[in-house]
């Protein structure tokens, strides 16, 4: 199999928008397989990029100087930690900081331009494989080759896990794109205006982004403080209603005291009820014998007299 023609073949494929890499995949597949079987299934093979890492390979190929220059800082950095020089240090991470988060812009601002809106999750994606190419030089090279299937990120020991990550392993000697070399190195006046109108285009572009993203923190932010507004207000009626709950439990707590007080009344009540009917009951008993023994008195006297 030739390794030059599938570099080829990936370096076209990984450089179209992930919803129509399936279908250029199959067409590659089939523009090689009468001749070059093996290559065939190779072609096949080749994973699908995530869509932050379409918008890597988008940004490695649009803007390769930039990209180039992330690089440098890496190395620079890598070289200020070995030499222990701490303002230098300083110095380069707050450029790292800086070109990691211009080109995070600019990566959002291309994929825009190719209709594919970066979401939050993806941008996050996006930054964390340009730091993963600051720290480790292989991830560097990673992305320099534009065929990232996924990711990248650095855990902060060791080098950056770059398994399955590219397409096709990168090869130190292959030669560099032509459109990188036009770009740059520029000769003459006409190219020097040239550099300076897609450097001027890019600036819009920058700047276009920055306001879309200033536009979505603003309406986050407005989002939030609805958000917060409408929670204080349900904890000004939750905290109303626990009131009005808790001064009607007090007063169910006295009713059911002054209820119950009433009932062991009642209860005391009951039986010196039941005591009163037992003694009238017995005195009711006692006023009858009485009665009898009268009756009979008054007949048996009647008797004698007669």
């Amino acid at each position: 199999m030739d390794d030059d023609a599938l570099d080829e073949i990936a370096e076209e494929l990984y450089g179209v928008p992930p919803d129509e890499f399936v279908e250029a995949r199959t067409a590659a597949r089939d523009r090689v397989k009468a001749a070059d079987k093996e290559l065939a299934k190779a072609v096949a093979a080749l994973p699908k990029p995530t869509t932050a890492a379409w918008v890597c390979n988008l940004l490695v190929r649009r803007q390769p100087d930039e990209v180039a220059q992330l690089r440098e800082v890496g190395e620079l950095l890598r070289q200020a930690q070995v030499g222990l020089s701490g303002d230098e240090l300083r110095q380069l991470g707050r450029q790292r900081n800086q070109v990691v988060a211009a080109l995070a812009r600019q990566a959002r601002g291309l994929a825009h331009a190719e209709g594919h809106d970066v979401s939050s999750a993806v941008a996050e994606q996006v930054e964390s494989t340009l730091r993963a190419a600051v720290v480790d030089p292989d991830a560097g090279e990673a992305l320099a080759a534009g065929r990232l299937t996924t990711a990248l990120s650095y855990s902060g020991l060791g080098p950056v896990d770059l398994g399955g990550a590219v397409a096709t392993p990168v090869r130190a000697a292959r030669a560099p794109r032509p459109e990188r070399e036009e770009v740059r190195r520029p000769a003459g006046p006409d190219a020097e205006e040239q550099r300076r109108r897609e450097a001027a285009e890019r600036r819009q572009r920058e700047l276009e982004q920055a306001r879309r993203d200033a536009e979505e923190a603003a309406g986050m932010a407005r989002d939030a403080a609805a958000g917060a507004a409408a929670a204080d207000q349900a904890l000004t009626e939750a905290a109303e209603r626990r009131d009005q709950l808790q001064q009607r439990a007090e007063q169910l707590e006295k009713e059911l005291r002054r209820v119950e007080r009433e009932a062991k009344e009642s209860v005391t009540a009951v039986h010196e009820a039941e005591k009163r009917r037992d003694a009238a009951a017995r005195r009711a008993e006692t006023a009858v014998a009485i009665r009898d023994r009268s009756a009979a008195r008054v007949e048996e006297l009647a008797a004698s007299d007669a």
